[in-house]
């Protein structure tokens, strides 16, 4: 696992060291960004594809995860909405002060768009309780738990899903914190399917998400029914 994320450039001493390489070609750079037409699918496949037409990366699987109202949150929380998740812990001393403020820059961006979702996994679930989530939520400045989920599970559920967002995370007893993790926001969208990953300790990288978002919404809302529009 270790060696795996090392080579994919995911985790370095307990820090992020930018987009995965695994991403490269598929996410433009913020230094020649230009807005595409419509966000790449992106992640991966587990198996040999069933059908010719069968090509596309596996969505996001099924999980269910405690926020910080004690509320349950599932793939169904997310139903019909977007939304940007990162992997952080209230404890961490690296990259996680960097990566909440950038990821509430997003957050304040689309506050008043309810299709608009976040959630924030913690790695640390032994010490990240529903008490101290609320907590760290609250000092943060949000509010609506419904907007943005902080949220809880165990290491196995929580690393998986850190891998299908393609990002990640692992207990490191040798850095600082006791985690290694990276700092990539990934963008998700209603089909559960990864649209876009960001590198959340670089303001570029994180501008490159608030302006692709709304492509995406867009995307969404071409996708709906006359009637239900």
């Amino acid at each position: 696992m270790r060696l795996f994320l090392r080579r994919a450039g995911l985790l370095a001493a307990g820090t992020v060291t930018g987009l995965s390489l695994l991403l490269a070609g598929c996410s433009p750079s913020s230094a020649d960004h230009q807005q595409p037409d419509r966000l790449p699918v992106l992640g991966f496949k587990a198996a040999a594809p069933t059908s010719p037409g069968d090509t596309l990366p596996d969505p996001i699987p099924a999980f269910r995860l405690t926020d910080q109202m004690g509320q349950p949150v599932t793939n169904q929380t997310f139903a019909g909405k977007v939304y940007v998740t990162d992997f952080f812990f209230a404890t961490c001393p690296s990259i996680c002060p960097k990566m909440q403020s950038e990821l509430l820059r997003v957050y304040r961006a689309f506050e008043d768009n309810p299709n608009v979702l976040f959630l924030s996994h913690t790695i640390d679930p032994a010490h990240d309780s529903i008490p101290v989530l609320r907590d760290y939520a609250e000092r943060l400045g949000i509010q609506d738990a419904a907007r943005w989920h902080f949220a809880t599970a165990p290491h196995d559920t929580i690393f998986a899903l850190a891998r299908a967002y393609m990002t990640g995370a692992e207990v490191d007893r040798t850095v600082q914190g006791g985690f290694a993790h990276s700092g990539t926001f990934a963008l998700v969208d209603s089909h559960r399917r990864v649209r876009g990953v960001y590198d959340g300790m670089v303001k570029e990288e994180v501008d490159r998400l608030i302006e692709e978002l709304p492509l995406l919404l867009r995307e969404e809302a071409a996708a709906q029914p006359t009637a239900a529009r």
